[in-house]
């Protein structure tokens, strides 16, 4: 919900950045596959317990996700390859930090952590299944247009999860109300996610047949 906002307002801070990466021969893949690394040691720093660790590495994470698009966009390096990789890795990224508050306290966190868990399965399937589709009907992408997928907006996105990680370190003890609240929030976008991606799909295939008889 917030990703529209917060992108625009980011993606100028990163040019310095990422012309002096682009000098230095570093590549946008490069920084994809080293900030999921960085990102995964976030996982067994929440299950010791040792929470601005993991709060570090979950930051350093997100910037380097940040800095490989806007290096792809900067060398002129995008390409679905590289896209399909970064996607990939934040998805189960995304999936790895519910894992370790679980890790961390089975008994208080398992349950609350599934659930957030599945709903995250069903935000990530909608999304993917519908940027399959747009990309089939050569859709618009006016607020994303360069993301290499199409982006079906909803209530709970990067920004959103991303507050979401960075609460549970500062307030760890709370992991399970936290993630049932949001766990909620993320149902009611796979259900506006699959309501507006079925009609808006079914409304592209009336079209074609429309145009098609003319």
């Amino acid at each position: 919900m917030l990703d529209k906002y917060i992108t625009p307002v980011i993606k100028p801070l990163l040019t310095p950045v990422v012309a002096l990466m682009h000098k230095r021969g570093i590549t946008p893949d490069q920084l994809t596959v080293v900030g999921f690394l960085i990102g995964l040691l976030a996982v067994p720093l929440i299950a010791f317990e040792m929470w601005y660790a993991a709060l570090t590495a979950i930051a350093l994470n997100r910037i380097l996700d940040g800095l490989d698009g806007a290096l792809a966009r900067h060398a002129n390096l995008s390409s679905s390859a590289g896209g399909f990789l970064d996607i990939t890795l934040d998805f189960l990224f995304y999936a790895a930090i519910p894992l370790g508050f679980i890790l961390a306290n089975p008994e208080q966190n398992a349950i609350a952590g599934s659930i957030l868990l599945a709903t995250f399965i069903g935000t990530g399937s909608s999304f993917l299944a519908f940027a399959i589709a747009a990309e089939k009907f050569k859709l618009e992408k006016p607020q994303f247009k360069y993301k290499s997928f199409y982006y079906l907006n909803g209530l709970t996105e990067g920004t959103e999860t991303i507050a979401l990680f960075i609460a549970f370190c500062i307030w760890p003890q709370h992991f399970a109300i936290m993630a049932s609240i949001f766990a909620t929030a993320c149902a009611i976008t796979i259900f506006t996610r699959i309501h507006g991606g079925y009609n808006t799909l079914k409304l592209q295939e009336a079209d074609e047949v429309t145009q098609a008889n003319e």
